[in-house]
């Protein structure tokens, strides 16, 4: 079985409807995911969080596309739907 890791972090944005993190250093890292399944439940739960600050966002990185940027994955097929 092919091992598709994920990684989740996430941090106050300089504009809310931009991806530029206003202080780098300050970037939460909230782990790295076995699977798309647990990545996106662990994004879920700080999204959740900070739902209360505009500027917070958290983002799910396909850390397996980085190793093999030629094989396309859907979300479902993550999920081994």
């Amino acid at each position: 079985m092919t091992q598709r890791l994920h990684l989740v972090f996430g941090g106050e944005l300089v504009d809310p409807t931009k991806n530029t993190f206003k202080d780098v250093s300050d970037i939460h890292v909230v782990g790295i995911f076995p699977n798309y399944e647990s990545a996106y439940n662990a994004w879920k739960s700080e999204a959740q969080r900070t739902v209360d600050n505009a500027h917070m966002r958290y983002f799910i990185a396909h850390l397996h596309r980085l190793r093999d940027e030629q094989t396309a994955a859907s979300p479902t097929e993550e999920m081994d739907l």
